[in-house]
């Protein structure tokens, strides 16, 4: 019996979006007859130069050069060179409007409310680029920030970027150690701060550690201090110069554009930290602008008039992604605070006053939001919301139901997975196709993914490695200070020669959609029979009385044993742990039936929204954890240390 579509694009969208049309240039430019996603996406690997040509054009890139060649090597990975001969700048594409419209809406948990003009936008980066000029900062240095969500954040990697130089960034809540793992590995020359930031209503300085994290990095000029809260004044710290200071000093009214290589260096991303030392990500400015057009246009539909949200921070790859859309002429809304804060509906009614176009979330917020009892319809009526878009974890089938039951019946849910590593989505939405329960609608084009059983063959609605066969061009340049791309080659390329291993596992469909997993280095493996942990989490978090809950393994007898950890409301009992076991039984296998339950106060999580699954299992089998600074609640691994199995 074959599942019924939870939504199916209207004929008025598919007939205008930017998909249909890129078909139609398609098929009247190379003679073809293509009339279906997989159609499209079969072309799209299998013709990769045409594809990334055509995308290129299509989403109106500034560039200067001629297209000799769009990829050297299609069999090479890592090192394959994109669009080589090609000059272009992310700045220069991201600030290409220049006039009256908004270009950024911010709001803040207080109620603050913040909007620039594109014409605002481009004066303010003019300032802040004239002098960066001005203490000599060139293409190739780095510059680091230490900053909320707020618009001097952008301003200033348009700034950075339209030299040439590599933007990197940490969220302020970071600690010390967390900061200092990441940009002592880079060298920056100037360092962007705010005075604090917001978080349920409480003000939180950073002032002493803009002062340890700049008096230990030896390679920083300037600091360049941001009055966001508070007024930033930190006596010992002689490099320091306030935001609003450069802009009054700077009035130049242009800015000159540095067009470099295709694949010159933009942002330094880092790996979690959860298992070792953070790796440092470089990503390519033309690889990076032209995998983000694709998404944004061809996959989200945004559109000029569009207002776009994501709810992130500055140190996770969706800030990076959010604002490519500028490129596209669009309205970014950010928001800097607790979603919840001052109550659990803030954040849906900022999206609904604002009008809101497309909303990204992650999946755990939806799930928030059910647990909490918000019922979004009630908050508001969400008129101009066309797509609610969800990362960070697999949206599970309770997820799907609330939203179209007590959100939006109209609405496109698209479930997203990417990650960090490629600055983009291996798998995501698309407007000309239905969505299912517990599926994303499509692999991204152009990227050619697989699911590989244990032999290195690719299966269909089965589960296997997330692989991705072909290069694309979002994919690292290299790692900071990886000789002979070592940690590179060793990170995805160790299990699959010249095929990407990404490290979750997924299935493909034979119509297409994709179901994640979760990571495959954290999946449970009882008795050779591997289980992916988002399948536990769909049965037990829909169970009354729990209200998070993170599984992990242990050996036992030469075994991985399944472990339950869950955070109730209630005190644990036979009957909730028998309920428990009852649905993992009937809903997945005995195969699934945890060999304990332990209740425990709190669920770690990352700073970007996952839960440190990992970690948890490293302490479980003995192991030691290096850097806990990327989780945002550390101190709730503790319970864990003393838990004996």
């Amino acid at each position: 019996m074959s599942k019924k579509p939870l939504w199916t694009p209207p004929h008025k969208l598919i007939e205008n979006c930017h998909m249909n049309q890129f078909i139609k240039e398609i098929n009247d430019e190379f003679q073809l007859d293509i009339i279906s996603y997989k159609d499209l996406h079969d072309w799209s690997i299998n013709h990769i130069d045409d594809f990334w040509s055509k995308v290129l054009s299509f989403s109106n890139i500034i560039y200067n050069g001629k297209i000799d060649q769009v990829i050297n090597d299609k069999t090479k990975m890592p090192g394959a060179e994109w669009f080589k001969g090609l000059r272009l700048n992310y700045a220069e594409n991201l600030l290409k409007f220049n006039d009256n419209r908004v270009a950024i809406e911010s709001y803040s948990e207080n109620g603050d409310k913040v909007i620039l003009t594109y014409k605002e936008l481009n004066s303010k980066v003019s300032a802040l680029s004239s002098y960066l000029q001005s203490i000599k900062i060139k293409e190739g240095d780095r510059i680091a920030a230490i900053m909320p969500n707020i618009p001097e954040t952008i301003i200033m990697m348009l700034a950075a970027s339209s030299i040439g130089a590599i933007w990197t960034s940490c969220s302020p809540d970071f600690g010390v150690d967390a900061i200092l793992d990441r940009f002592q590995q880079v060298e920056p020359k100037v360092l962007l701060a705010a005075d604090g930031y917001m978080f349920k209503g409480k003000y939180f300085s950073i002032h002493d550690k803009i002062e340890i994290v700049s008096s230990k990095l030896n390679s920083i000029r300037k600091v360049i201090g941001v009055d966001y809260i508070n007024k930033i004044d930190i006596d010992n710290l002689d490099t320091l110069i306030i935001w609003n200071d450069i802009i009054k000093q700077n009035k130049s009214n242009s800015i000159n554009f540095n067009q470099l290589p295709f694949n010159h260096p933009l942002y330094i991303m880092y790996s979690s930290g959860t298992t070792g030392k953070p790796k440092s990500i470089v990503h390519s400015s033309g690889g990076t602008l032209l995998q983000h057009l694709k998404e944004l246009l061809l996959h989200v539909n945004l559109n000029k008039e569009d207002k776009i949200f994501y709810y992130t921070t500055c140190g996770w790859m969706m800030w990076n992604w959010l604002a490519s859309s500028l490129s596209v002429g669009s309205t970014i809304v950010l928001y800097e605070g607790n979603p919840f804060y001052p109550k659990y509906s803030n954040l849906l009614e900022i999206a609904d006053q604002a009008k809101v176009n497309i909303f990204g979330t992650s999946a755990k917020y939806i799930d928030s939001l059910e647990k909490f009892g918000v019922i979004p319809s009630d908050v508001g009526s969400f008129k101009y919301l066309k797509s609610i878009l969800s990362t960070g974890s697999p949206l599970l089938d309770n997820n799907f139901d609330f939203v179209y039951e007590k959100w939006k019946k109209d609405v496109q849910l698209s479930s997203i997975s990417g990650g960090t590593d490629i600055i983009s989505c291996f798998a995501l939405g698309c407007p000309i196709l239905p969505i299912y329960k517990n599926e994303l609608q499509c692999v991204g084009l152009g990227m050619d993914v697989a699911s590989f059983n244990e032999f290195g063959e690719a299966v269909f609605s089965k589960k296997g490695e997330l692989v991705c066969k072909t290069p694309f061009p979002s994919m690292p340049i290299y790692f900071w200070n990886d000789l002979d791309n070592e940690l590179y080659t060793k990170a995805y390329f160790d299990k699959y020669k010249n095929t990407w291993t990404h490290g979750d596992y997924i299935s493909i469909n034979d119509k297409g959609g994709v179901i994640i997993y979760g990571r495959s280095d954290s999946t449970l493996n009882p008795g050779g029979v591997r289980i992916g942990t988002s399948e536990i989490y769909e049965v037990v978090d829909k169970i009354a009385g729990i209200i998070d809950s993170v599984v992990s393994g242990k050996i036992i007898d030469g075994d991985e044993q399944i472990i339950l950890f869950v955070k109730l409301d209630i005190t644990l009992n036979d009957e909730i742990q028998n309920e428990i076991k009852d649905k993992l039984k009937i809903n997945c296998s005995p195969r699934h039936i945890p060999y304990r339950i332990i209740q425990v106060p709190d669920i770690p999580y990352t700073l970007n929204g996952k839960k440190v699954e990992i970690a948890i299992k490293k302490i479980m089998n003995g192991e030691d954890i290096p850097n806990k600074d990327s989780i945002v609640n550390p101190d709730s691994l503790n319970f864990f240390r003393k838990i004996s199995i």
